[in-house]
């Protein structure tokens, strides 16, 4: 799985761009230009990241300039709006066989461990880990801590639970949400053992704190970033890129 990893790496390091944020948080974060998924896909071509991810429906009405941008398809599996309240629980959207048709070169799913639903979500987790590394694509698992069963415990029990929850269960790489602190993201990348970690770029924050954040994931251990907001919603996204692959391939 090492040398498949490599599709959607470079030099052992990822900087992917994300968005998926359409069908998690509405079109509320979008604009003009960023709501068109055209603009994204030339950011990524241009900015040189190592994957983009989608859900199915882009990946299926813009295969052909994906497949053209020559940028890796990360296909994420499942996901949910932000409308419903109370525990959180994300569906099976997309099967690991209509990922391979549409090329991807990697697969995503979300699980909120926590949620009296994570049993279900790790149920159809590990049927896709199977079927993937069968076809020989790499799993990239979001492992977010929600619901009840999180309260009152601390950010970085929980980020470094996040990280070793992914070990367990196979992943090839985490995606995690960062906490602020570059100890505990360094326990946090400990606990995930031999299993890579990305960190999600989160809201959209200014360029000083975004940079400092980059050099804090690098040094932590972290291979890179999954980073969407930051990004297409820059005003001059692909200047923003290449400070952050200076950071992330320094």
């Amino acid at each position: 799985m090492k040398s498949k990893l490599n599709k959607i790496l470079r030099k052992g390091k990822a900087l992917f761009l994300a968005y998926d944020q359409g069908l998690e948080h509405g079109p509320s974060d979008f604009n003009d230009k960023n709501a068109d998924p055209l603009y994204i896909i030339d950011i990524a071509k241009k900015g040189g990241y190592t994957g983009l991810i989608f859900q199915k429906g882009i990946a299926e009405k813009y295969n052909k300039e994906i497949k053209k941008s020559k940028v890796p398809l990360i296909l994420k599996l499942n996901g949910k709006t932000n409308l419903v309240k109370g525990e959180p629980v994300s569906a099976q959207l997309c099967t690991v066989s209509e990922a391979l048709k549409l090329g991807a070169k990697a697969v995503g799913y979300t699980i909120y461990i926590g949620s009296i639903h994570e049993s279900e979500m790790l149920s159809e987790f590990e049927k896709i880990q199977r079927e993937a590394h069968k076809k020989g694509l790499p799993v990239i698992a979001w492992i977010y801590p929600r619901g009840k069963g999180v309260k009152e415990i601390p950010e970085k029990e929980l980020m470094a639970y996040a990280c070793r929850v992914g070990l367990e269960i196979g992943a090839d790489i985490i995606k995690i949400k960062y906490n602020g602190n570059p100890k505990d993201l360094k326990w946090a990348v400990k606990s995930a053992g031999r299993t890579k970690v990305v960190v999600a770029g989160g809201t959209k924050k200014d360029e000083k704190e975004l940079l400092k954040q980059a050099r804090e994931i690098i040094k932590s251990g972290a291979i890179g970033m999954a980073i969407g907001r930051n990004i297409w919603q820059n005003k001059e996204p692909l200047k923003i890129t290449k400070k952050l692959k200076k950071i992330v391939w320094a």
